[in-house]
């Protein structure tokens, strides 16, 4: 059997579109199970709010669902708040993560699943090397758990998680990277965002070769300058975290070198999952950054 390479890696969904309607309700998660079967994918990435229950007749049901549109679940995007100074605080969010790991224990592949873990938020008043001690230690606390269940956990270049007041507290990637060398399992990755980067006013390449050799997954999307805003521009951010000078929109049309990205997950040996953030102007977005993707994957998985 030859090594995994690119040619192994397979493409997820996550609605980025549709955050609201399915942690409010107004769509089941069974509803973007049907529409994400549309769209040619290998499988869809969740949000614990997506989920309305966590016993394992509901979450079979949800399994089997996604089974049945040829999809497999292997990324729950979860958003730990560990940069809190109330120790009590911190180990609630410990044992939050402790049920996501548990729910994708049911609900992913054997092969491969994963929970993403962030720092937090980046609250006024918090030091630097606190925040760095505080995340590094509650992520080494869930490894042992995570392994037992044979779940990974990946740290994401973050921006800010949408329902958060404050942006991410290792937004840049010196503090990101300060945490991920503070471990060392293979239970451990990074989940890469090319989008994320920008947002942080880093160029997405720079921060792929800091963490290339330690990439398990990643989140595509792209953005746009909206007219009239410059690169520059990037770094003016409101309070909610978001700046004003981007956009989404489709894969492959914007910021991001797509090209040079495929090319440094063929050479670092790439072969897990790739989960699309889109949908944000409608589901035939999603599709065509589908269609852009599955061919990217194909010429540079053919170049592996």
């Amino acid at each position: 059997m030859s090594n995994p390479s690119l040619r192994d890696a397979r493409i997820a969904v996550f609605p980025k579109g549709y955050m609201d309607e399915l942690t409010t309700g107004a769509m089941t998660v069974f509803e973007w199970i049907e529409l994400a079967g549309t769209l040619g994918v290998d499988g869809i990435e969740l949000y614990p709010t997506f989920l309305k229950e966590h016993g394992e007749a509901y979450l079979s049901r949800v399994k089997t669902a996604a089974g049945e549109q040829g999809l497999a679940i292997p990324m729950m995007c979860s958003s730990p708040d560990f940069v809190q100074p109330d120790e009590t605080a911190r180990e609630a969010e410990v044992e939050r993560m402790k049920r996501m790991i548990d729910v994708m224990a049911l609900l992913g592949p054997e092969e491969f699943r994963s929970v993403r873990v962030l720092s937090g938020q980046n609250r006024p008043g918090v030091a630097h090397e606190d925040g760095i001690a505080w995340t590094a230690a509650c992520i080494k606390r869930l490894l042992p758990y995570a392994e037992a269940n044979r779940v990974h956990l990946v740290m994401e270049n973050h921006y800010k998680d949408g329902y958060w007041v404050y942006p991410e507290f290792a937004q840049s990637s010196d503090v990101f990277m300060a945490i991920v060398a503070e471990i060392d399992s293979p239970w451990f990755g990074v989940n890469f965002d090319p989008s994320n980067a920008l947002l942080a006013g880093e160029k997405p390449l720079d921060v792929m070769e800091l963490t290339k050799d330690r990439i398990m997954t990643m989140h595509a999307s792209d953005r746009y300058l909206k007219p009239g805003y410059t690169l520059d521009d990037l770094r003016e951010y409101s309070l909610q975290g978001y700046s004003e000078a981007l956009a989404h929109g489709v894969i492959g049309q914007g910021l991001n070198d797509y090209d040079a990205i495929f090319s440094n997950l063929r050479d670092i040996g790439f072969h897990r999952w790739i989960s699309i953030e889109d949908g944000v102007n409608g589901l035939e977005e999603m599709r065509q950054s589908a269609v852009f993707l599955k061919a990217k994957l194909a010429e540079w998985g053919a170049k592996a």
